[in-house]
């Protein structure tokens, strides 16, 4: 319980500094459910009910949008 924890919080810290692009939060979601899933392996539906609205919370709440990159025009001549 300990570990859970400590990875649950981890994450929601790292996502609430609001560094992340949308996408690298989601990664990092991801990556959290896996390592709890590994932890309870039979407690996919806790994690669904509990942590997984926590999460998407956050991820609506703090993440930024991707860069925009805008072209350089092309070269004339």
């Amino acid at each position: 319980m300990r570990e859970l924890r400590a990875v649950v919080d981890l994450t929601a810290n790292i996502i609430a500094q609001g560094r992340l692009t949308r996408r690298e939060a989601e990664e990092l979601v991801a990556a959290t459910r896996l390592r709890v899933l590994a932890l309870f392996p039979d407690k996919e539906d806790t994690y669904e009910l509990i942590l997984a609205p926590r999460f998407a919370r956050l991820v609506a709440e703090y993440t930024r949008p991707p860069a925009e990159v805008i072209p350089f025009p092309p070269p004339r001549g």
